[in-house]
């Protein structure tokens, strides 16, 4: 039993430093330990401590055992200073109990201080333990004797090194106890192991029971654990083949179909890898069959995966073996002698020859196609050769030798439908004229498909390619890409290309020669004119708008065709492209309908405020300024009278002429007494007809082209709106019907070329001061009568000036 003894540490106040500095004191002290586990009764006695004093002391005791945990195990008489065991304690729980023990006078006053421990002997209260009570594991079948199968570890509470905490493994029951298998243990590093041969057929598992037991002196305790051993089944039986199913027949050309099923029979344990099985197949040549392990059954199925050809071999005659996943093992014990290992004998890796089998497939005879002598022919055929040009001349055979072998040539895919084929002889002649431009010709190639059909049952067909190389014919001109062009407006000659294509092939195709045809000497030339694209160019004096240039392409062997070219020349500041306002005006016809009828509208309101106008008593006359230079006429010269003085505005008074069906002389008549005293009829009329001319010239300018001039204007104007006689003679059913064609000309104009009026910015033709620069603007005719002359006489300088720019020249009659 091992022992604490009694510590005294000697703690001192300084008044005791200084009583004991002056007197020898004396103590009697006793070695202390308690026995762990100590059956009682309690309290006992432990001990007493003396201390030699001149006066009564009292005895205190503080610490673990006493106030500290564990509590209530010390107790002290407070006058003797006898110790007192209350209960038992646990050497596990607490090696040593630490107090502190005080010796106080009857005054309160610390005497003495002293730190106490007293031990606590071990007694053999704890067997070993193993970590678990059950372990389950696994070994396999052919695992050699004297292998690690399992480490036991087991641990022991008691004071260590002490033989109470010291202990020894052994093996206390092994189940079932197998002759030719013995399972042992290492003592001290609980290390299990067996000897022998393990047989998953005799014993599939074994239950060992392992104790671990220490050394106490007074008893020895003990505990156990229990270790189940499952044996892997490996492969110690050989798979037999034992008998097979099926017809053993196969259709030649057949593929996918069993003829075959091998049954086989196996001592293993059931899907595992020692007895699933594995097939092979020898004398195969030309890998026709192949041979898979059914999951289930173990079955070896045989299946054609590449065809049979009854006429090359009818019967097939096959070896097929069988073996195991897993590798083949076998362990026979020998002798058991008493300390080592055995001797047995193994055959790991050394496999017998596995079991083996002959089988036949027979190959039925089966109606074959017949075969061409050549699969894929090349052949050269002419462009446009005449109707019954013979081709070619293709030959089959029939291979089979038991059934029919009369067949019959066709065509089996002919898309232009060129040719036909003699069913008997096999000679291709064409029935249609080649095409080397044809849709179904790629690359200068066509090609078509060829059957040989026999009168089996049911029919069998072979099949044969032609490829038809065409030669190229000069059987095409050349062609504009598109057949139109744009050219811009400019001050200079301007260029735009013209590309041409050829269906033919080289030498029949470009580069080309480009010709342009016609009067276009000082219009149009051409810049370059030969290749795949000629330069278009515009001279200076071609205007805008729509023109007609001829071209004549001529290939490489002079092939040539002549082409209306359509070219349009536009402002390309404004649209980079001609054709654009015109594809933009029909999607934005809805808009400029709106814009006419607006205008309509505003027109009929400012013809009620004309009518509706009320009548001024009183009129101011403009006092001329002297500034003007006397070049501006008094307009309000006339007395103020009771009557209203609509003046009406030019377009106002077309437009009303129009709506009243009338005369422009009944205006005053018609409107509730309103005179249009200013105009005179002939006035009037010569005044409608003068902004009617002028309004439908305005209109027509873009329907000009070169063979228009000022002359042919002249005499459009003398014959129909210059003569005086004619326009007295012209009923207003005429102008109505004549303003009708202008308003509608005007709609139509608005619906295509609204993109234009979108689009249209500011011209500027002349700048204030410099007149010597040439203008741009149309003529503008204004009435020849003598009020208007004698107006331009007194207008100043530059006033007539402007009136030269205006003025149009004098028209003959």
């Amino acid at each position: 039993m091992l022992c604490f003894f009694f510590l005294v540490n000697y703690l001192s106040s300084a008044a005791c430093s200084e009583l004991l500095s002056r007197h020898r004191r004396s103590w009697i002290i006793d070695s202390f330990t308690i026995e762990e586990g100590h059956p009682g009764p309690f309290p006992y006695v432990l001990g007493k401590i003396t201390i030699d004093r001149d006066y009564r002391v009292r005895f205190d005791l503080y610490g673990e055992g006493m106030d500290e945990e564990p509590k209530g195990v010390l107790t002290i008489d407070k006058e003797s200073g006898t110790l007192y065991v209350n209960r038992a304690v646990d050497y596990e729980e607490k090696t040593v109990l630490k107090l502190r023990f005080e010796a106080m006078k009857t005054d309160s006053l610390i005497d003495t201080k002293l730190g106490v421990e007293i031990g606590i002997s071990d007694i053999n209260d704890n067997p070993p333990r193993f970590q678990r009570d059950l372990f389950e594991i696994s070994v396999d079948e052919d695992a050699t004797q004297g292998c690690h199968v399992q480490t036991m570890v087991a641990y022991d509470k008691d004071e260590r090194g002490t033989p109470n905490s010291t202990f020894h493994y052994e093996m206390k029951s092994v189940s079932p106890n197998h002759p030719d298998t013995e399972f042992t243990i290492d003592s001290e590093s609980g290390t299990m192991s067996f000897k022998g041969c393990l047989d998953h057929e005799v014993a599939e598992m074994f239950t060992v029971v392992v104790e671990a037991k220490d050394h106490g002196d007074v008893v020895s305790l003990s505990s156990s654990s229990t270790v189940i051993i499952h044996v892997q089944d490996g492969n110690n039986h050989l798979p037999a083949i034992s008998g097979q199913t099926g017809s053993g027949k196969v259709k030649e050309h057949e593929i996918g179909t069993s003829p075959l099923r091998l049954h086989t029979t196996d001592k293993d344990t059931p899907n595992s890898a020692a007895w699933r099985a594995k097939y092979t197949i020898q004398g195969d040549e030309g890998a026709h069959f192949k041979i898979e392990t059914d999951p289930d059954t173990n079955d070896g199925i045989l299946t054609v995966v590449k065809p049979l050809d009854f006429e090359e071999e009818a019967l097939r005659e096959l070896t097929i073996s069988v073996e195991n996943e897993a590798p083949y093992f076998s362990c026979k014990v020998k002798e058991r002698p008493p300390s080592g290992l055995w001797k047995v004998e193994t055959s790991k890796g050394d496999v017998p020859p596995p079991d083996t089998v002959k089988v036949s497939i027979e190959v039925e005879d089966v109606n074959d196609p017949p075969v061409f002598s050549v699969s894929v022919k090349e052949v050269v055929l002419e462009e446009n050769a005449p109707i019954g040009t013979w081709v070619e001349k293709v030959t089959a055979v029939d291979p089979d030798s038991s059934h029919a072998r009369d067949f019959v040539y066709k065509v089996g895919s002919d898309p232009a439908g060129w040719v036909t084929v003699d069913p008997q002889t096999g000679d291709i002649t064409t029935v249609g004229t080649p095409d080397r431009e044809s849709p179904h010709v790629s690359d200068g190639l066509y090609t078509i498909l060829l059957h040989a059909v026999d009168d089996g049952v049911p029919s069998m067909t072979g099949t044969a390619t032609l490829n038809i190389h065409v030669t190229d014919q000069n059987d095409n001109v050349p062609q504009p890409t598109v057949g139109f062009v744009d050219v811009c407006v400019s001050d200079g000659p301007s260029t735009t290309n013209i590309s041409a294509f050829d269906l033919d092939d080289h030498p029949y195709a470009g580069p080309f020669t480009f010709e342009l045809l016609g009067d276009v000497k000082g219009k149009w030339k051409l810049n370059p004119s030969h290749g795949y694209t000629a330069g278009l160019v515009k001279e200076p004096g071609v205007y805008s708008g729509p023109h007609t240039v001829d071209v004549k392409i001529s290939d490489m062997q002079g092939q040539f065709a002549v082409y209306n070219l359509s070219v349009t020349v536009c402002d390309c500041s404004v649209t980079p492209n001609c054709r654009d306002p015109r594809s933009t005006a029909t999607t934005a016809a809805p808009g400029a309908l709106a814009i006419v009828f607006a205008s309509l509208l505003l027109i009929m309101c400012l013809l009620l405020m004309a009518v509706f106008m009320t009548c001024r008593k009183e009129f101011a006359p403009l006092q001329p300024s002297d500034s003007s230079g006397d070049t501006l006429l008094p307009s309000n010269i006339e007395n103020p009278g009771t009557d209203c003085k609509v003046v009406v505005p030019d377009d106002i008074a077309v437009w009303f002429t129009e709506e009243t069906h009338s005369d422009p002389s009944n205006w005053g008549g018609q409107h509730h007494g309103i005179k249009h005293s200013n105009f005179s009829k002939e006035m009037e009329q010569n005044f409608i007809y003068e902004y009617l001319s002028d309004f439908m010239r305005e209109d027509m300018s873009h329907l000009y082209n070169e063979n228009w001039n000022q002359t042919t204007w002249r005499s459009l104007m003398a014959n129909g709106h210059h003569h005086t006689h004619q326009r007295e003679q012209t009923s207003t059913m005429n102008f109505h019907a004549a303003l009708q064609a202008l308003l509608h000309q005007r709609l139509s104009s608005l619906q295509g070329k609204e993109g234009d009026l979108l689009d249209y910015e500011p011209h500027l033709y002349a700048e204030e001061g410099n007149f010597d620069v040439p203008s741009e603007l149309e003529n503008i005719i204004l009435p020849d009568k003598d009020s208007y002359q004698k107006a331009l006489n007194n207008l100043g300088p530059k006033f007539k000036q402007l009136a030269s720019i205006c003025k149009p020249p004098h028209i003959q009659n």
